[in-house]
């Protein structure tokens, strides 16, 4: 399975995926992960940036909120048609193509500074989309982006949960063996059952390597490591969503900045 194929994948998901997430029901983006993103970001007041694998575009939108001149793409045409459609409800400057991650269209040493919210995963041919994002940041410039974390996220898992229906543990395994393309089918956890009825099921083909493999990427294609962060949720967060208890367990999400020399 290459990046084709993938791509194919997630047009499918784009149409659900968008209505959905945009009506709240992905909690662990809102709640967790994208907020701890952007207090690891440094300030992009000013800079050009490209959003790799933006989706429908909420997080582009949030960096160009921040006075980024932002340029974003994603392989899926349906997701960059719902993107589009939001810049022009609201103008942000926003220039969204459909691109592949792996075959930027930019020239070299074009942006200040990239970013990949949960899309470098998803992507097969990592070692590619680590050079393509290396090839356009300018010297100096930053990579940021959140993957699951590798070791959590592995091909065996189980929530274990006591009595009360809170997460004590989180069982793990096969976490050496790389999963290349087998794909998992669900939705957000939070979505109601009435309005699940008749919703198409996610198929998310799964890419899964180990933090040594992620990390010795970046160091061979030449960034030097700048800051990683493993999100925790905070007590106040999960008494406003009950739902990210078990992310104070294990880490979910691994964040990841590195910059070009």
């Amino acid at each position: 399975m290459n990046h084709e194929d993938v791509g194919k994948y997630w047009n499918e998901n784009a149409e659900v995926w968008t209505r959905l997430a945009r009506a709240g029901y992905d909690l662990y983006r809102d709640y967790l992960n994208t907020p701890a993103f952007f207090e690891m970001l440094p300030d992009v007041d000013g800079l050009a940036g490209i959003d790799i694998g933006c989706g429908e575009g909420h997080n582009t939108r949030l960096l160009a909120r921040r006075g980024a001149r932002m340029t974003a793409i994603d392989v899926a045409d349906v997701f960059i048609e719902h993107a589009k459609e939001a810049e022009a409800r609201e103008p942000l400057g926003i220039d969204y193509r459909v691109a592949s991650a792996v075959a930027l269209p930019f020239e070299d040493a074009t942006f200040d500074f990239a970013t990949g919210f949960m899309s470098f995963m998803d992507i097969p041919e990592t070692d590619r989309v680590l050079a393509e994002a290396y090839r356009v940041l300018k010297p100096g410039g930053f990579l940021q982006f959140s993957i699951e974390h590798p070791c959590f996220a592995t091909p065996h898992r189980v929530n274990l949960r006591n009595e009360d229906g809170l997460t004590y543990a989180i069982e793990v395994g096969d976490y050496f063996r790389n999963l290349n393309g087998d794909v998992a089918e669900w939705l957000f956890g939070a979505v109601p059952p009435a309005v699940k009825e008749g919703l198409r099921k996610f198929k998310i083909p799964r890419f899964t390597r180990t933090v040594s493999q992620w990390l010795n990427l970046l160091i061979e294609t030449g960034f030097v490591l700048e800051r990683i962060e493993e999100p925790r949720p905070s007590d106040e967060t999960v008494r406003a969503c009950s739902e990210m208890q078990d992310a104070q367990v294990v880490a979910y999400f691994l964040h990841i900045r590195a910059r070009r020399p």
